[in-house]
C-alpha cells in the first residue's frame, strides 16, 4: 500500500464514469461542490448505444448529445402501432462532451474498497470524501430475471427494406426469427445511429437467466433474411446481457449511495436506464448540496410503489410465450398515452401505471391467458429450458461484447 490519502476536503467521489456517474460528478461540480470522480479508464468514450424517449432528457442537456432522432418509432404486435412520441439515439462523444470534468479531480484507478466515507484504490491510496457514490453498474445476472440482446449495426443502405433514416422499431414481434410457438419469446429492436448504421437487435427479457447470445444472433439472422437482407458476416456487433431486478436502496444517511443501475434506476420492464438516471442527476446533487439523504430524496414512496408495481410486470413477462407476448402488447399499445408513459418511463406516475396495468391484463385475449399473466399458472414456464448448441463450426468470438453492458440502457462502466 502506498499510504497516501487524498480528497480529504471533497464534498463527494464519484466511482465510476459511466453516462450517469460522469453527468453526476459533472453537475455537482457545476453546483459548486468540490468532485473526486474514480475510474480505471475515464476518457475511454462509452462501447455501448444509449436510446430514450426525448422528452426524458433533462434540460440542462444540450440537444448536441443526441444522434438520431426518431419522431414516431413503430411497435408490430397483431398490428401497427405508430407511437407519437419521439425518440432518439444518444451521441456517445455529444453526451461525453456535454459533461466536462474540467475543474474536478479525476483519478485513473480502479477501486478496491468502497465505504461511505473512504474508497481505497488498487495501489493503496485511499479517497476521502463526505458523500460516496457509486455508479459502477452491476455484475453478472446468473438466474436472476434478466434482459439479452444480440446486436449487428448494418450500413443504412442495406438496412433500408427494413428501416431507414427517421424510422425505428421499438417492438417487433412479427413471426420472423426462425423461433418456434413453444420456445421462450424474443422481439427485434432496430434504430439507425445516425452515423450511417441501423443496429438490428433481437432482445428478449424477463427471462429467468437471460437468453444466449448464439441463439438471439440466430433469430436475428432470419428476420434479415425474410426481408432480403444479406450480410457478409464481418459487420461489428454489440451484446447485452444484465440484471433487471436490482431494488432501490434504502434510505438512511452515512451509507454509500447507489446511483444508475446499481441503485434500482434500470427499468424492470423495459430494461432502460440512462434518461432515468440523468433526470435523477440533480435531485441527488441538491439533496446532497443540503445535508439530506439524497436515496429518500429520489425514491419517495410514490417512485418505490411504481417500481413495485414494474416488478409485477417483469415477472409477468417473463414467463409468457410469445403469442402471449403479443397479445399482452397489442392490449398495452391501445392504452391512452398517461398510461402507456407511465409504465415505459414516469418514475413515480403510480395512478396510472396502476390503470395501466389493470386494463392491460384486462384487455389481454383470450381470457385463460391473463391467469398466465398474473402468475396463477405457468410461473415457472421457461426456467431450465434448453437451447439448441449454436451450428458445427459457428463462432461468436467476432461477434460476442464480454463486457456485462445493454446497447442501449446500461448506464455505467462495469465493476
Amino acid at each position: 500500500m502506498s499510504g497516501r490519502e487524498v480528497g480529504g476536503a471533497a464534498d463527494v467521489c464519484v466511482v465510476g464514469l459511466g453516462p450517469t456517474g460522469r453527468a453526476l460528478a459533472h453537475r455537482a461540480m457545476v453546483a459548486g461542490m468540490r468532485v473526486i470522480a474514480v475510474d480505471p479508464r475515464p476518457e475511454r468514450l462509452w462501447g455501448p448505444t444509449y436510446s430514450c424517449w426525448i422528452d426524458e432528457l433533462p434540460e440542462w442537456l444540450p440537444r448536441t448529445a443526441i444522434a438520431s432522432r426518431i419522431e414516431a418509432p413503430v411497435v408490430w404486435t397483431t398490428s401497427e402501432h405508430r407511437i407519437p412520441r419521439p425518440y432518439c439515439v444518444l451521441s456517445k462523444q455529444g453526451l461525453f462532451d456535454s459533461v466536462p470534468l474540467d475543474d474536478a479531480t479525476v483519478i485513473a484507478r480502479r477501486a478496491r474498497t468502497v465505504e461511505a466515507h473512504r474508497v481505497e484504490l488498487a495501489d493503496g491510496t485511499e479517497v476521502r470524501a463526505a458523500t460516496v457514490i457509486d455508479t459502477r453498474g452491476q455484475a453478472g445476472p446468473g438466474a436472476r430475471r434478466t434482459a439479452s440482446a444480440h446486436g449487428i449495426f448494418v450500413d443504412e443502405d442495406i438496412a433500408a427494406p427494413m428501416v431507414s433514416a427517421g424510422q425505428g422499431l421499438l417492438l417487433d414481434w412479427r413471426a420472423e426469427n426462425g423461433a418456434g410457438a413453444d420456445e421462450p419469446p424474443s422481439f427485434l429492436y432496430s434504430v439507425p445511429l445516425g452515423d450511417g448504421t441501423v443496429i438490428f437487435e433481437e432482445t428478449s427479457l424477463g427471462l429467468r437467466g437471460g437468453m444466449p447470445q448464439h441463439e438471439l444472433r440466430r433469430r436475428t439472422l432470419n428476420r434479415l433474411a425474410a426481408h432480403g437482407i444479406t450480410l457478409r458476416g464481418d459487420e461489428p456487433t454489440e451484446a447485452a446481457h444484465y440484471p433487471l431486478d436490482q431494488l432501490p436502496p434504502k434510505a438512511g444517511r452515512g451509507q454509500v449511495i447507489p446511483f444508475g443501475s446499481r441503485g434500482g434506476m434500470m427499468h424492470p420492464i423495459t430494461g432502460y436506464c440512462v434518461a432515468d438516471s440523468l433526470s435523477l442527476v440533480d435531485t441527488a446533487v441538491e439533496a446532497i448540496r443540503r445535508g439530506q439523504d439524497p436515496i429518500e430524496a429520489m425514491w419517495p414512496w410514490e417512485a418505490r410503489l411504481v417500481y413495485w408495481m414494474r416488478m409485477r410486470g417483469v415477472y409477468g413477462l417473463g414467463r409468457l410465450t410469445t403469442a402471449q407476448s403479443i397479445a399482452m402488447f397489442e392490449a398495452f399499445f391501445t392504452r391512452p398515452p398517461r398510461q402507456q408513459r407511465a409504465l415505459l418511463s414516469a418514475h413515480d406516475d403510480y395512478t396510472a401505471l396502476g390503470s395501466a396495468l389493470f386494463m392491460t391484463v384486462a384487455r389481454t385475449w383470450p381470457f385463460r391467458w391473463r391467469f398466465d399473466l398474473v402468475g396463477w399458472t405457468n410461473r415457472n414456464r421457461w426456467v431450465g429450458w434448453e437451447y439448441p448448441r449454436p451450428a458445427a463450426g459457428t463462432s461468436l468470438s467476432r461477434h460476442e461484447d464480454s463486457r456485462h453492458e445493454d446497447s442501449r440502457h446500461e448506464d455505467s462502466a462495469t465493476p
